[in-house]
Order: C-alpha cells, then structure tokens, then sequence
C-alpha cells in the first residue's frame, strides 16, 4: 500500500494514467454510460438478488455487503450491449447476466483472500469483515448459483460460461504459482490475464450474440473484441496498481509488488534494465526493501515501461475496435466503441 501512495503522490502531473482534460476524447470516455441498458441491467441485478434471497435470513450483512462489490456492471453491459447492437434482448440475456456477474462477484471475494486485500469500492472487503474461510465459502456459493441460473437458460449456456470459468481459475491458479518468479514472460503474463480477465468478458460478448440470433461468426468477433477489451483493460488496471489514487480507485493498491507479482510494466522494466541493475532490483522487491517504491518508479522511468504498457493496452483497445464492424451503426454500437478508449484512460 505503501508504495502505491507513493506512486500516487509522485506520477500526478505525469503518470499516464493521469486525469484527462474535460475536453479531451479521454474525458469522454471517462464517462461512459451505460443508459440505454440500465433498466436490462436493472432486471438482471434483480434475477441476482432474488436468487440470494433465501440466504438472507441467516447471513443478511454478509449478503447485502455483496452489493458493495457490484460497481461497474461491465460484464453485464457487455452482454446485454452486444445483444442490443444485434437488435434483440430476451429473457434469457437477463438471467445469463446475471450469472456472468455474479461469476465475476465471486472472483472478487476469492481474489481478496488471495491478495489480502483489505478494501474494495471504499468498503472493507468481505475478508477484511468476516475472514478469509466465510469469504472462500461465499465465493463458493456464488459460483454454483451462477451454474445454476445458466442451467435453466439451457446447456450451451452452462458449457460457454463453464468453459469461461474454468479459464478464470486457471489463470488465477497460474497466477498465484508464478508469484515470487521474479524472471517472469510477457508471454505468461498475457496467458495469466487472458484467464483471469479475458475470458469472462470474451464469454459476455458471445453469450449476447449467440442468444440474440447471431450467427457462430459474428458471435466471435463480438467474443474478440470482448476478449481484447479485456486485456486492455487488465493491463490499465496493473498501471493503476503501480500509480493509481486508492481515493479514485477504491481498493487497496501496490499489492502486486508487495506480493511479488510481476505486470507487464515491471516485466518490461527488468528486461529493460543493464542486468546488474535488474538483478538489484529483483533483489529489493525479493526483500520487499525500504523505499521500494521510488526506486521501482525512478525504474520504470528510465525504461518508459509505463508509456510501453499504455501503448500495449492501446493496442487491444484498438484491435478491440476493428471486431466491431460487424455490427450496423447504432447508439449501442457507439457505446461499445466509446469503451475501447475509456478501458485504457479510467482512473477505477
């Protein structure tokens, strides 16, 4: 935590992930809505709560503070947007919504127990309140309620977001084993965040495709550009961790230095660096050194790892775009391409 407020408080006018302009494309961006699928949004929060309605009674606080944890709708929005941009939105695209966030809800939780986080959206996280066993059966029932909402779509439903989940695990698995590995690829960092992030929105994108009528080949470029949007965003997250405001944020930040899990800036970094200069440095974050955070800055400075990682993460973005000419022109699709840009400038 530590190092991010450093990061925070020495990168304001700089960092690239610094506030845009009110004028500035980015400025729109930030503020992208989500209005013309809130009241769909809206029923599948609903489909979310009654399903967790019966546990009320014996675990209400622990129940309502899940409403904390559903901030940003994305997943959701994605599926219902790309269902909107093809004309048609049913029953069915409420209920597998609301499964997909209540998939990505449960990731949460569990990924709080991982990183021993300590806040989430300005709140206590639920580990922080109630530990880290009633957070992992939490997460638990949250998952098998979400097989069980997809189950009564039908069984292409339960396979798309079963297959989904299962590369969210083991993205989060590989993960957490490739933690300490201070030599760590580009190429397995991709491979950890195309599970742990791509894949549940790629699984929003074909799910709103498939169950509007699209055909198996618009339903993949829709999942493509879910999927690049994802890693886009993923990779604006980790630079948030490095030099994000955790007042603008809302979450614990720095976690990923501080538990020796290596971004792509930090990747970029060390293989940048003359190779003493590295080695110390891998030695400092080993040790978890005092004043870490200004020499990893003064690091990824010397580098320009941070510029390199907005460039990569402005890439997907972009890639993300090309998928979307599939689609006729519409406000929804207007949407859709106005979220390719704010993936990569938000400050949350």
């Amino acid at each position: 935590m530590g190092t991010a407020m450093y990061f925070a408080s020495s990168t304001s006018s700089a960092s690239p992930v610094s506030s845009p302009s009110p004028t500035s494309p980015a400025h729109a961006a930030a503020a992208i809505t989500f209005a013309p699928v809130a009241s769909d949004i809206a029923i599948a929060d609903d489909i979310f709560d009654r399903t967790l309605a019966a546990y009320q009674a014996p675990f209400g606080s622990l129940i309502e503070h899940l409403r904390h944890y559903r901030g940003k709708r994305l997943r959701p929005a994605l599926l219902l947007l790309t269902a909107k941009a093809l004309g048609k939105v049913s029953s069915a695209h409420h209920t597998l919504a609301a499964a997909v966030e209540m998939i990505h809800t449960a990731t949460l939780v569990h990924d709080d127990v991982l990183d021993e986080a300590e806040v989430r959206r300005h709140i206590p996280t639920v580990n922080a309140g109630w530990g880290n066993k009633i957070s992992i059966l939490l997460g638990d029932m949250l998952f098998t309620h979400a097989f069980h909402l997809a189950s009564s779509v039908d069984r292409r439903a339960c396979e798309i977001i079963g297959d989904a989940t299962n590369r969210v695990c083991a993205g989060e698995l590989r993960q957490v084993t490739e933690r300490g590995n201070l030599a760590l690829t580009e190429a397995t960092y991709f491979d950890i965040i195309d599970g742990k992030t791509a894949a549940l929105t790629e699984c929003a994108g074909r799910l709103g495709a498939l169950y509007a009528g699209a055909s198996e080949h618009v339903a993949a470029k829709l999942a493509d550009y879910c999927r690049n949007l994802g890693l886009a965003f993923q990779i604006a997250d980790d630079l948030l961790d490095l030099v994000g405001s955790e007042d603008a944020a809302g979450k614990t930040l720095g976690t990923d230095l501080e538990q020796q899990k290596l971004t792509l800036p930090v990747i970029h970094c060390l293989s940048r660096l003359p190779a003493a200069e590295a080695e110390a440095l891998r030695t400092a974050i080993r040790d978890g050194e005092v004043g870490l955070g200004r020499w990893v800055l003064l690091a990824l400075e010397k580098t320009q790892s941070l510029a390199y990682a907005r460039r990569k993460a402005e890439d997907f973005a972009r890639a993300a775009r090309q998928e979307l000419e599939c689609l006729p022109r519409s406000e929804y699709r207007t949407i859709l391409e106005a979220m390719t840009e704010w993936s990569v400038r938000r400050e949350k």
